[in-house]
């Protein structure tokens, strides 16, 4: 045959398999559109992984171009400049940004968003904030906007995202003494955080475990419907075809079902960006525009899942060529063989520990030998999955007729049910890894603070001026305040810097150990490092006044504060001064709060509010963690909830794909007397038991890959059984949910029009 002549005779066959793809009336329809379903959930999801890079670097665009912070940059008042002063608060646990803005000219730079600066008594609002200020809960935030008038919103480009809380309001009281700083432009400040090794490591090993689950279903996916496939292509074999054309046919069946599979998740990304600025996941937000995947990975995409389709039909037609009338009897196939299944894990292992101890070297070379040595060890899950269930469920006899039915049915085809869960084991193997190498050097991003949260939960430092003692009496009272330690502090000079600290007996125990106390004392405190101030010693109050410590001024040891600090102090009871004056005295306040007020700690910082806009409201804990690492572990949850949630999708598809093959069988049973619970136990045991095989070597493969991790970076190798049994937990339920809402299909297919056939 001419070159020409096998090049139209393969375009038959392609074409043939294309049309037996959509072919067979509704039935064929309704098995390209459960293909296409499947597919498409999982393109639309890697389309949304590829673009979280770009989202995450457009947000980090915006926060660089409306830039305030200043360091060491000093400018004099112009036509051109202008004064910010920064409003850091919460509510609720969201962040909220806050800017004070005065032009002192008439070129004064406009922040990103707006239009114009506001004016005094003036608030511009994001979107969200408005929203927030229009609800039932916006009476409790109104007050840290000092009664200004809403005139406009920000626009997107002066957010990070559509969720920030965000407002820029004009007053025309700030100074550069007031801590206001002075800029003739926005952006161009100082770089972020960087990514050290280990973090990097975190990043790469993340990216692994959240996208083989989706390849993984993938490759799942394009084999709905692969029963009847089987039998299709064996009866062209029995008929005549040779290999090669059955090959051609399942390629075009195969690539046709994958392209309407891309169609449909492209279909699907374009829609669900749309819905994400209604999202804020973990205080993060991003804009629809940011959802975009670069071309070159669309590309990618577009041309692997059809790939990917072709290679799994390829893999899966060695029954239907080798021995058809095996697949059309329904024989029972060969005993799966288990080297070639441990060879994978083999090799990830083997790539994974010469690279123990490389906690410093973050070449892109190491990430790409992680990533790959990660990927082939959790690939372990997906091989000996179908291998170790078969060899369960050959033993298993006897029981319940549901329990019969499922293992008969795994005992003739476990692949297929093991097929479906193949996601879940790999997405948690991989959080039970990642978790272990979490767990295993969080301690090197994160910092005990000292802080004793038993004592205080709020400290507020207040500036210096003639009322600092209402000040002290309006947060003291705020609703939901059970306790409040106050004092008065300046700095004086001893040859050396010292602190002064008012107040009263109960307030100076905070910061010393005082064996007795009465008003008029006076208290030497001894800092760590530190010599204490000599009994007698006259100080100087700034830079003028004059205070002479009393001889009889007892030295006492230190006591950490509720913040955790230990200094150099002057203790002094209100008495001991003698009317004498130490200028102007700051207050600082530790206030304890009511655990049964969830809003105590927002009253507190509307108190703060009506003192200064400006003043901060510190939350005490203790321990307290680095940015980034804050953000990669954030970014690994959402990941992790949108995978499960997809994935759990896609088998719902899956499983209702499996059931609408059956249907026949079903409608059989049920009209010779089975009962429908029967049926439905059987379904739920032919999941159950994949499932619990399945989790078992994702605990097992789990625990390699976080012990592996945890080599690399020098970290000793614990285990964290509570949140291994969370992530078993949480696969688990996402099966169990899956099987549940199969249920009403199943009841749907076992009426007796099922019986119906051509």
């Amino acid at each position: 045959m001419s070159a020409g002549g096998r090049f139209r005779g393969a375009a038959a066959d392609l074409a043939m398999g294309a049309r037996m793809a959509v072919g067979g009336g509704r039935d064929g329809w309704t098995r390209a559109v459960l293909t296409a379903l499947g597919v498409g959930i999982g393109v639309a999801l890697l389309l949304l992984a590829a673009s979280v890079p770009g989202a995450l670097d457009a947000r980090q665009a915006r926060g660089d171009a409306r830039d305030d912070l200043r360091m060491g940059q000093e400018l004099a008042p112009a036509a051109n400049t202008l004064l910010v002063s920064m409003v850091e608060t919460e509510f609720r646990g969201r962040p909220v940004r806050g800017r004070l803005v005065r032009a002192e000219g008439p070129d004064a730079p406009v922040p990103p968003g707006l239009t114009r600066l506001p004016a005094p008594g003036e608030v511009v609002v994001s979107p969200a904030l408005r929203d927030l200020l229009d609800s039932p809960d916006g009476a409790l935030f109104a007050p840290r906007l000092g009664g200004a008038r809403v005139t406009g919103t920000i626009a997107d480009d002066g957010l990070a995202g559509p969720g920030e809380f965000a407002f820029f309001a004009g007053d025309d009281r700030l100074t550069t003494e007031r801590g206001a700083t002075r800029l003739d432009r926005f952006g161009g400040g100082l770089p972020g955080e960087g990514f050290g090794p280990v973090l990097m490591l975190l990043v790469a090993v993340i990216f692994v475990v959240l996208l083989l689950p989706i390849a993984v279903f993938l490759g799942a996916a394009v084999r709905f419907g692969g029963e009847r496939r089987d039998r299709r292509l064996a009866a062209l074999r029995l008929v005549g075809a040779d290999a090669v054309m059955i090959r051609r046919i399942a390629a075009g069946e195969a690539a046709a079902g994958a392209l309407l599979g891309v169609a449909v998740g492209g279909a699907l990304f374009a829609l669900g960006r749309q819905l994400v600025p209604l999202v804020t996941l973990f205080d993060l937000s991003v804009y629809a525009s940011d959802v975009r995947p670069p071309l070159a990975l669309v590309a990618i995409v577009a041309v692997a899942v059809p790939a990917l389709a072709v290679l799994v039909s390829m893999v899966a037609l060695r029954a239907v060529v080798v021995e058809p009338l095996g697949v059309t009897r329904r024989g029972v196939p060969a005993r799966r063989r288990l080297l070639w299944r441990l060879l994978l894990p083999v090799v990830g292992l083997a790539l994974l520990y010469p690279l123990t101890g490389i906690r410093d070297d973050g070449s892109a070379t190491t990430r790409y030998q992680v990533a790959v040595g990660a990927v082939l060890l959790l690939v372990g899950t997906v091989t000996l999955l179908p291998w170790a269930t078969e060899l369960l469920v050959r033993r298993l006899r006897g029981g319940p007729v549901g329990w019969q039915l499922a293992v008969r049915r795994m005992q003739l085809d476990s692949a297929t049910s093991a097929r479906l869960v193949n996601g879940i084991a790999v997405a948690v193997a991989g959080t039970i890894g990642l978790q272990m190498l979490f767990a295993g050097v969080g301690r090197e991003f994160t910092t005990p603070t000292g802080q004793d949260t038993s004592r205080a939960q709020i400290q507020v430092q207040l500036p210096a001026g003639p009322d600092t003692a209402g000040a002290v009496h309006r947060l003291a009272t705020a609703a939901g305040v059970t306790g409040a330690t106050s004092t008065l502090t300046t700095i004086a000079d001893a040859g050396d810097v010292v602190q002064l600290r008012v107040g009263d007996c109960a307030a100076l125990a905070e910061f010393a150990r005082l064996d007795r106390c009465a008003d008029g004392d006076v208290f030497l405190v001894q800092a760590p490092e530190a010599a204490a101030v000599a009994p007698g010693a006259t100080l100087t109050v700034d830079g003028a006044a004059r205070w002479r410590v009393p001889a009889d001024a007892r030295r006492v040891p230190s006591r950490p504060d509720p913040a955790g600090w230990e200094q150099r102090e002057v203790l002094i009871t209100p008495a001991a001064l003698g009317g004498a004056t130490l200028g102007e005295l700051r207050g600082e306040v530790f206030l304890r709060l009511d655990p049964d007020a969830p809003d105590a700690v927002e009253h507190v910082r509307n108190a703060a509010a009506t003192i200064d806009p400006t003043l901060a409201v510190t939350t005490l804990t203790e321990v307290r963690e680095s940015d980034r690492f804050a953000d990669v572990r954030r970014g690994l949850y959402i990941g992790v909830v949108v995978t499960l949630l997809l994935i759990a999708a896609s088998m719902l598809v899956g499983t209702l794909e499996q059931l609408r093959e059956r249907r026949r069988l079903l409608a059989m049973l049920v009209a010779v007397g089975t009962r429908r619970t029967t049926l439905g136990w059987s379904v739920l045991w032919q999941t159950a038991v994949p499932v619990l095989v399945g989790l078992a070597l994702a605990v097992v493969f789990g625990l390699g890959l976080g012990a592996v991790l945890l080599r690399m970076v020098q970290a000793p190798v614990t285990v964290a059984w509570p949140v291994v049994g969370l992530s078993v937990a949480l696969g688990a339920l996402t099966v169990l949910l899956v099987t549940g809402l199969s249920l009403p299909m199943l009841l749907r297919l076992t009426r007796p029009d099922g019986l119906r056939t051509e």
